[in-house]
């Protein structure tokens, strides 16, 4: 989810850059919502970001990698990028995995960073860019720009509008009156960059003392972390497991977004909504929030590490739930409350 959210801005750049080329993206089946929905729109280009979307059930093949089912899909999708008729693929991940399904696509520039996440991803590349920019969102920009030929710009990401998600929205929001609304995720990929939900906790008491309504996003096998809070809130804490269009949805209404490096986080951000982030082994130089308002906490103490270890690492530790107040306390005086709407993506129904 994080890895689409921070491509968004180049291609959403690309597409207004050249509005006449057909774009293609390859994505995993659960995350199509955040690309397309009946009648979205890139505004200024009248058309969706992507014209085609691939899908690679690549979590499910690797839970079945020699099931005949995988190998038909990969079939299937391998034929689909051959026979597609692109020019050009741009590996915006990183990853051998990526880099191996961008090859499937059978065409001379496979385009890629220089210094990618995975390193041997890079011997799978034709053309190899040397990236400047700290963050991925920056160096998104940069490998897009070398497919256009131009230099693209920051450009923020269009989100679809699911009118169903949309009226949802509206109902569970409906009794909130003038409160704002503060969405609290406690989960993350892995444990070292999961602060303790009983600090997150503290952090909803605190905010509902502020005048927040608090909603807590629970991903799948997150509802006992939403269970924690709601349970140290007396009650007050709302817990949600929401389909990513009600995510989309809901997210576009906050006034502040609380959460680790996860995808949430970085969704409220392509939304241009207020964001509190809580760092730990991942560095928010390359992939922390941007292009909204935001506060982010972390250790000087905290190394760079991406090991998936369970326990949270040290330095995160180290950040208390009264500096996560204080940060959120900053934000909200400094930024409008509530999103306007002209900051809503074009949409037909």
């Amino acid at each position: 989810m994080g890895d689409i959210l921070h491509a968004l801005p180049a291609v959403t750049a690309l597409r207004l850059a050249h509005p006449s080329w057909e774009i293609g993206w390859v994505v995993e089946p659960r995350w199509q919502g955040l690309l397309a929905a009946p009648g979205a729109r890139v505004r200024g280009a009248g058309m969706p970001v992507a014209d085609r979307l691939h899908f690679a059930a690549t979590r499910e093949w690797a839970s079945q990698p020699i099931h005949p089912k995988t190998a038909a899909a990969i079939g299937l999708l391998r034929k689909e990028l051959a026979t597609a008729g692109y020019d050009a693929v741009l590996d915006l991940q990183g990853s051998i995995r990526s880099a191996t399904i961008a090859r499937m696509a059978k065409i001379r520039r496979i385009i890629g960073e220089a210094d990618p996440r995975e390193k041997p991803a890079r011997w799978l590349f034709t053309e190899r860019i040397a990236t400047h920019g700290a963050h991925v969102i920056e160096q998104d920009i940069e490998l897009a720009s070398a497919v256009a030929g131009d230099e693209l710009a920051f450009t923020q990401a269009q989100l679809p509008q699911n009118p169903a998600a949309e009226a949802w929205c509206d109902d569970l929001l409906a009794s909130s009156g003038t409160r704002p609304v503060a969405l609290i995720n406690p989960g993350a990929g892995w444990g070292a960059k999961r602060w303790p939900v009983e600090l997150y906790a503290r952090v909803a008491r605190g905010l509902m003392e502020r005048g927040f309504r608090i909603l807590v996003n629970a991903g799948p096998s997150e509802e006992p972390m939403a269970d924690v809070i709601v349970k140290e809130t007396s009650g007050g804490a709302i817990p949600l497991a929401t389909s990513l269009d009600q995510l989309i949805a809901l997210s576009r209404r906050i006034a502040l977004c609380v959460a680790g490096d996860t995808g949430p986080l970085h969704l409220a951000c392509a939304l241009g909504r207020p964001v509190v982030g809580i760092y730990g082994p991942t560095d928010p130089s390359r992939n922390g929030p941007y292009g909204t308002q935001f506060r982010v906490l972390r250790s000087p103490e905290s190394k760079r590490d991406h090991t998936r270890r369970e326990e949270p690492e040290a330095g995160l530790l180290s950040i208390t739930p009264e500096d996560v107040l204080q940060a959120a306390s900053e934000l909200v005086a400094a930024v409008p409350l509530q999103p306007e709407e002209e900051d809503m993506p074009e949409a037909e129904a």
